[in-house]
């Protein structure tokens, strides 16, 4: 790269991380400014703009606000206090916006529920985000219904769309008492004695092992997400964001929303992503910038020729997880201007930004910034999963180009602060201590990565026994839990397999049961217990499994064999599909997938 363009990509670098720093440069951890206040504030100034349609109604900031108001005073007139939790289970919609940010106003967090949970996992999730009361749509509430049974404290259900022939003593329609309650926004009082320091939201997180965990959220946590867009995407008011994100996720709830709505723009929500209505519905809305994923990405990339994907007025996407080989392609075609990809965790401490547009880095810290930026990679043992100390106990770091785990120092402000889970013993497991020097702590991503000589960062690989397929954070060990309990199966050891021309890894369960494999029962098992994203692609059948001399599964040597039926030798591979659930993977039917031409 020649001097010019060096200076250039500096100087756009520079310009990005100003305005991004601009922005979150008020936010102070002890300070009573919370994040419905910055709501408020934009609503003081763009009071009749457009802040969020979605596929029903349009409602303009100021609408937007009265309807946060009234579920702020209906929980507030529920004998909620400050610190209590409501639970949100609600498809997208702008019902779901106004209801956080209105518990927000009366000081009370909300626990963003997965929509895709059912039975022990949802039961889990109510469970440990402490709620007595959960709000749901027409859309979710039957999945609570079905998992109230297993969470062992009483809930009281609250249904926006709820017949009143489905009402009963413990499940109660919500329309009614919205609409009734009052508009006017709740005195500051309500939340009096609140700092950035607590908490606004609880977003879960599979992590590396175990059942999903509630990351706590602070207000200062979430003021930083959607402050950090509005100032790097560069939005104003006459921006249209497109987001059909899960409103559920940091990604869709935060970064999207924070981008339009603290700058006056209109937030554009849909219920769920489809690759088929996509461009023609960024065509219609006349949206200007979206927020994505990177399976969203692919997806579009693979999808078939449409007339209207040139026919749109974006200027910019932006988001994580776009993966090099999809970036060009998904540019090009597209004719997409910009792009702006971004590296962080939801309970983490650790962010970067990749203002230059560079193709397939997740971010840039150029050699003079190395000190104020907070992220360290350090020399990673894949074997132990821990990171290579040296003689001295301390630990070292990755050289360029060498494979590292990125970490970020914890200390008590803005950029260091890391607020953990709503479990403190699972917040404990991610901090690494006597790093570089003897008392100083670090929070740990679980992410491996390479950094090279111009300080572009490259994501790699998650350590542990968490894969991503579909958008979501799959846990091994959670999806082994409940494989151990279906009909005949005696062992079972589940880890993702990657497959060509996909994101993420898709699942794969290592089975040993007792008899003949019935594969109508194994599915219905696990129809009616997991969500879609986490049922196995792939089943492997063994007559035993082996183990290492410390009694581990050698998880390594599956995952090496993939769905190769020449590798797996005698064991029998099925792959999800057909009458009964699971169908023997033919060798016509792995080639068709290995070229992209079958469906998974």
């Amino acid at each position: 790269m020649g001097l010019v363009a060096n200076i250039r990509r500096d100087v756009r670098f520079a310009r990005g991380l100003f305005r991004l720093l601009k922005r979150i440069k008020p936010i102070e951890l002890d300070s009573d400014v919370l994040l419905c206040d910055d709501f408020e504030e934009a609503v003081d100034k763009f009071a009749d703009n457009i802040a969020v349609e979605d596929e029903r109604r349009s409602l303009t900031y100021r609408e937007l606000d009265n309807m946060a108001n009234r579920f702020g005073h209906w929980a507030k007139g529920r004998g909620l206090r400050r610190n209590d939790t409501i639970a949100l289970m609600m498809t997208n919609r702008v019902e779901y916006l106004a209801a956080w940010l209105g518990f927000s106003k009366v000081g009370i967090s909300t626990a963003l529920i997965n929509t895709n949970l059912t039975g022990e996992g949802l039961a889990h999730c109510l469970a440990i985000s402490g709620a007595f009361q959960v709000v749901a749509d027409e859309d979710c509430w039957r999945q609570v219904e079905d998992a109230r049974a297993l969470v062992p404290h009483n809930l009281m259900l609250w249904v926006m769309g709820l017949t009143e022939a489905d009402e009963s003593s413990e499940r109660r329609g919500l329309d009614k008492p919205v609409r009734g309650g009052s508009s006017v926004r709740p005195t500051r009082s309500a939340r009096e004695g609140l700092t950035n320091r607590d908490t606004a939201l609880f977003i879960y997180t599979s992590g590396t092992t175990g059942l999903p965990k509630a990351a706590r959220i602070p207000h200062s946590r979430a003021r930083t997400y959607m402050r950090a867009f509005a100032g790097a995407t560069r939005s104003t008011p006459t921006d249209r964001i497109y987001d059909c994100l899960p409103l559920y996720h940091s990604t869709g709830g935060l970064v999207g929303v924070g981008a339009a709505l603290l700058n006056g723009g209109r937030l554009i929500i849909r219920k769920k992503f489809s690759a088929t209505n996509f461009w023609p519905d960024v065509k219609a809305s006349g949206a200007t910038m979206f927020v994505y994923i990177g399976e969203l990405c692919r997806y579009l990339t693979a999808a078939p020729h449409n007339e209207d994907e040139t026919k749109h007025k974006l200027k910019l996407a932006f988001g994580n997880g776009l993966r090099s080989d999809v970036w060009p392609e998904f540019q090009s075609r597209f004719k997409i201007p910009e792009i702006l990809e971004f590296y962080g965790s939801t309970e983490g401490n650790v962010s970067l930004f990749n203002f230059d547009g560079k193709q397939g880095a997740i971010g840039r810290v150029p050699s003079y910034l190395k000190k104020q930026i907070n992220i360290r990679l350090v020399q990673f043992d894949v074997d132990t999963e821990q990171p290579i100390r040296g003689p001295d106990g301390l630990c070292r770091l990755a050289r360029v180009g060498e494979v590292g785990e990125a970490i970020g120092e914890i200390g008590n402000d803005i950029r260091h602060d890391f607020s953990g889970y709503a479990d403190k013993a699972a917040s404990q497991k991610k901090i690494l201590t006597d790093v570089f020097k003897k008392g100083d702590r670090w929070f740990r991503t679980g992410d491996l990565m390479k950094q090279d000589s111009e300080g572009y960062f490259y994501f790699v690989d998650r350590m542990g026994d968490t894969f991503r397929w579909k958008g979501e954070n799959v846990s091994t060990s959670e999806v082994e839990q409940v494989l151990m309990t279906a009909p005949g199966v005696e062992t079972a050891i589940v880890y993702g397999v990657p497959v060509p021309g996909q994101d993420g890894k898709a699942g794969m369960a290592a089975l040993v049961v007792d008899g003949k494999f019935d594969a109508k029962t194994f599915s219905d098992h696990v129809e009616s217990k997991l969500p879609g994203y986490a049922q196995p692609v792939f089943v492997r059948l063994m007559k035993a499994v082996e183990t290492t001399g410390t009694f581990k599964f050698r998880k390594a040597d599956l995952v090496a064999d993939g769905f190769d039926p020449e590798k797996a030798g005698a064991a029998t591979l099925y792959v999800r599909g057909g009458k009964s659930g699971y169908q023997k993977l033919t060798p016509a039917a792995r080639e068709a997938i290995l070229n992209g031409e079958g469906r998974i």
